[in-house]
């Protein structure tokens, strides 16, 4: 079985990035790329993921569409490579440490919000 399909765009969008930071890639392709690589990669959706199916859809249809066009505009070679960075760069394994880093982070958060409430309604 092959790659999620939310791994295939994290990938693309990856490869746009680095593809976006390159001087070889065409000035105008940098500029939309860069749009392309900050709405992928950005946490804040157009449409939020909360929403039932309509969430999901613009990272299903928006982000494929950009990298798409983007793929237009630069030289084959040179977005190979970066797909080939990106690919590399997705098979590192994950963090079992920065996992619990993140979620130590969210319990203390967490916690912290509780104590605060909890002494602001006593």
């Amino acid at each position: 079985m092959g790659p999620s399909l939310a791994h295939r765009i994290r990938t693309e969008a990856h490869a746009v990035w680095l593809a976006v930071r390159d001087p070889r890639t065409p000035m105008p392709a940098r500029l939309f790329g860069l749009l392309v690589a900050a709405y992928a990669l950005s946490p804040i959706d157009l449409i939020p993921d909360f929403i039932p199916v309509l969430g999901l859809l613009d990272d299903i249809v928006l982000i494929p569409i950009g990298v798409w066009l983007f793929e237009k505009m630069v030289p084959p070679a040179l977005l190979a490579e970066y797909r080939a960075v990106a690919r590399a760069e997705t098979q590192y394994p994950v963090s079992v440490a920065g996992i619990a880093i993140v979620v130590a982070i969210w319990g203390v958060l967490a916690y912290t919000l509780w104590s605060l409430a909890a002494w602001i309604y006593d």
